[in-house]
């Protein structure tokens, strides 16, 4: 897409150069070669996220991702780790609401051992009843520690989308009940690897310190044997837009205070990128530092707030995400604060904003301190590679990371007032924290 950046804005350019080719078996691989760079870093990003569990089987996107590092066809339980760290690298993976990531980064010299041990688990991970067992009970720990045992646990993230959405795939619980994990048997492992831990589902991307033709003859060797199988059918994420407000409310025994969470629906932010882009910058104009339009009045003035962030995607996705998703506000509020009454103001500043607009000045500090926040996440080369792997999967345009710094600076005022003015009671879905001394 073409958008002229605002005057206003002096925009800083990334020039990263990417190179793609599809090996036969169908994977997508994306190359960014940085000469000079000590060091690589390789991610594999699967097209599987929390919106492809089937019912029944909720939290297995998260269990399988834990199975992955459990060993493969010729590496026992915890040699990938050895031999990463070994090589003085960092390894890690995570899963989304569409895609989970594999990644990590080394010296450049260590590159065909990190390929090998990547090809080697999409060939085969190491599937045993003993590793399920073991991983369920570590994924229900962790559910304890970071869900069911912690402040504001999965909050909005996991609470809210239940009360926006209607369908399974938007609305049940990623990380999973306990009896649907604890239900999982090895067939189940099985039949999920074989459906969407496929090539033809996934991406590979290299970025950093080496030679592109070099670097093509090692994805080859390790990953062109790799048996090929396509992506299976996208899950029907389609959903209908709210027609009433939408509340609900929960008790939280270990939040100190209260808290509440808004979202309305926004445009596809693949198939409309360009409707899309102006409530991105939205979120931040709303929430972004002292001076933005719901801090100075809710925290700063009528001290109805203790915090605001502000942000499109349930999980601060803005870019790695499929539709349908969200324009998300979190306000953290002070003892006997009044979810009610914040929402009230939130309301009237939107409104005035749609009314009144914004001033270019405004927002041109608002698109600044978003260009540098963006081209901060890419400058490590694990960053950049991992959002170029999901902008192929998702949109097959990894070359979109050099164009977002100008894309976000050429949103105007107008619309942005636009976007404002969608952001009405009747489209929004609000979840509130009630602290357990508070019932």
């Amino acid at each position: 897409m073409t958008r002229v950046p605002s005057p206003e804005v002096v925009v800083p350019r990334t020039g990263y150069r990417i190179e793609r080719f599809t090996l036969g078996n169908g994977l997508r691989v994306v190359l960014a070669p940085e000469p000079g760079s000590p060091v690589v870093g390789v991610a594999v990003v699967y097209g599987v996220g929390i919106r492809s569990e089937p019912e029944g089987r909720t939290g297995f996107a998260h269990l399988f991702e834990h199975l992955m590092f459990q060993g493969s066809a010729n590496l026992e339980k915890f040699e990938h780790f050895r031999h990463v760290q070994g090589a003085g690298g960092t390894f890690n993976g995570s899963t989304h609401l569409d895609y989970t990531e594999y990644f990590q980064t080394v010296p450049a010299n260590a590159l065909e051992r990190v390929l090998f041990l990547e090809a080697d688990r999409m060939r085969e991970p190491r599937l045993t009843p003993e590793n399920l067992l073991n991983q369920i009970d570590v994924v229900k720990e962790e559910i304890r520690v970071n869900i069911l045992n912690r402040p504001y646990g999965g909050f909005p993230w996991l609470r809210l989308p239940p009360v926006m959405f209607d369908t399974f795939p938007n609305a049940h619980d990623g990380y999973g009940s306990f009896a649907d994990l604890e239900a999982a048997v090895i067939g189940d492992a099985e039949e999920f690897f074989d459906r969407h831990y496929a090539c033809g589902n996934a991406v590979l991307s290299v970025t950093g310190g080496f030679a592109p033709e070099e670097a093509r003859r090692m994805v080859e060797r390790h990953f062109g044997d790799v048996p090929a199988r396509p992506a299976p059918p996208r899950p029907d994420l389609s959903e209908p837009d709210l027609a009433e407000t939408r509340r609900h409310s929960y008790v939280d025994e270990a939040a100190p205070t209260p808290a509440v969470a808004a979202a309305w629906r926004v445009p596809d932010p693949v198939a409309d990128l360009a409707g899309y882009l102006p409530y991105v910058v939205l979120a931040e104009v709303l929430t972004d530092g002292v001076s933005s339009r719901l801090v100075e009045r809710l925290v700063l003035k009528e001290r109805l707030a203790t915090g605001i962030s502000g942000h499109t995607g349930f999980m601060g996705d803005a870019f790695d995400v499929l539709d349908p998703t969200a324009l998300v506000l979190q306000l953290n509020l002070p003892s006997g604060g009044s979810a009610e009454r914040a929402l009230e103001v939130v309301d009237e500043e939107v409104e005035r904003l749609a009314a009144d607009g914004l001033t270019q000045e405004e927002l041109a500090r608002v698109q600044a301190r978003m260009v540098a926040l963006l081209l901060r996440d890419g400058d490590a080369v694990i960053g950049r590679g991992v959002r170029m792997a999901v902008l192929e999967l998702q949109r097959g345009a990894p070359g979109l990371l050099n164009e977002l710094p100008a894309l976000l600076t050429s949103v105007t005022p107008g619309e942005i007032r636009a976007a404002a003015s969608r952001l009405r009671p009747g489209r929004r879905a609000s979840l509130e924290v009630v602290p357990g001394r508070d019932r």
